[in-house]
């Protein structure tokens, strides 16, 4: 008897996300994007409320954000690809997503928001914060303080505050700037050895950190330097804070957030070192993350300034390893030849016959900013379920859509 209930009282919520849906899809000139309030502003991701309506938007509204807008021009039934697909994730076919967002030719065109997802509410980043240390590294190099020649000399060439003799031992000199981008540092600590180094609390503060790891990582050697996700970004800050004046927390401030117009934000400070985290644990609202992707999709230019060198974006969002399509993230049968460039992820999305490259930031539980530069498209997604094939997902519901 319980179990029948169950059942009915599920359908019955189906049924109503399903007739909501269409409402909103229906109203969507008449409602505006679901916002938390002045007065709820501090609220948390885990705090703010499941929505009553998903918000689905085909013409998105100019926030006056930096953003240029369109409307979701699409013919011979592939808008309505794209509103069906919308329908589907408001009803939790595909788990539990809180925004998706499209930007094409430029544009953006399409804007939607489910379950926790508002439109000025930052939604919590997990890796894809390694993107945006990455590109703060970029920054740095488009005003000098770093060349792109740089990228080929060892980190303790960066480091001078300590004195890091003895973890030349361990190989230290062997790690380049560009080994860090591409996840080859060739560091490697085992359990007990991290556990170690999180017992020396007194010792981790700024550079401390770098000789820490240094020192309790096996030795770097040339077969070690070879695909690992791990220590890669951290060694990034560390190199930013190092080059830049001030500190790296205001530069990424200065330099890079409030140069693209992104104001409403969290990134945190690591507690060990006192840098910013440079693996995780920011707050970006999906807009903003729509800002992030087009500065790539624009080759570094951000409203006609060079913000990042061209170069640096170019190389950095190609393959330049291979890790394998044995454990390709979120994929599926249309998704092959998983790489790595500079923080960013590189993989093949088939559709049909042919393959188009997809280039994304991603972080656990579905934050993506996917580039697919041959379709002119731009995707961004948050989501709060770590159980979904996300590109196999894109491959399958959005790209035929603009082919």
């Amino acid at each position: 008897m319980t179990l029948k209930y169950t059942i009915k009282s599920l359908l019955a919520i189906a049924v109503l996300l399903s007739n909501n849906m269409t409402t909103a899809m229906a109203n969507t000139k008449e409602h505006h994007a679901p916002e938390v309030s002045k007065a709820d502003a501090h609220i948390t991701y885990t705090e703010v409320p499941y929505l009553d309506t998903a918000f689905v938007d085909t013409s998105p509204k100019n926030r006056k954000d930096g953003i240029p807008v369109g409307k979701l021009d699409l013919y011979g039934g592939k808008k309505q690809m794209i509103t069906q697909f919308a329908k589907e994730l408001g009803s939790f076919k595909h788990g539990h997503y809180d925004s998706l967002l499209i930007a094409h030719n430029g544009k953006l065109v399409f804007e939607s928001y489910y379950a926790k997802g508002r439109v000025n509410l930052p939604h919590y980043q997990a890796s894809v914060t390694k993107t945006y240390t990455g590109l703060a590294l970029g920054r740095a190099i488009q005003l000098g303080y770093l060349s792109m020649d740089d990228l080929d000399k060892p980190l303790t060439s960066f480091l001078t505050e300590l004195d890091l003799s003895k973890s030349v031992k361990q190989g230290a000199d062997k790690v380049t700037l560009r080994h860090a981008l591409t996840m080859t540092s060739g560091i490697r600590t085992n359990s007990e050895q991290r556990a170690k180094i999180e017992k020396l609390p007194n010792q981790l503060m700024g550079q401390g950190e770098i000789k820490a790891i240094f020192e309790h990582s096996q030795p770097v050697t040339e077969e070690t330097q070879t695909f690992k996700y791990g220590y890669g970004p951290l060694l990034v800050m560390h190199v930013l804070d190092a080059v830049v004046p001030g500190t790296a927390k205001d530069f990424i401030k200065k330099e890079v957030l409030d140069k693209i117009g992104i104001n409403n934000y969290r990134w945190r400070t690591n507690g060990a070192s006192g840098l910013p985290e440079a693996g995780w644990r920011t707050n970006m609202t999906s807009r903003d993350m729509i800002k992030w992707g087009m500065l790539a999709m624009n080759k570094g230019k951000w409203h006609g300034e060079q913000l990042i060198p061209e170069k640096f974006i170019t190389d950095g969002t190609s393959r330049l390893i291979m890790t394998g399509d044995d454990e390709v993230h979120w994929g599926g049968k249309d998704v092959s030849n998983q790489g790595y460039g500079y923080l960013w992820w590189g993989v093949d999305l088939k559709v049909g016959d042919k393959h188009y490259l997809g280039v994304s930031a991603q972080g656990g539980n579905g934050q993506i900013i996917m580039i697919i530069e041959e379709l002119d498209l731009l995707i961004v997604h948050t989501a709060n379920d770590n159980n979904i094939p996300f590109k196999q997902v894109i491959a399958e519901k959005i790209l035929p859509a603009f082919i």
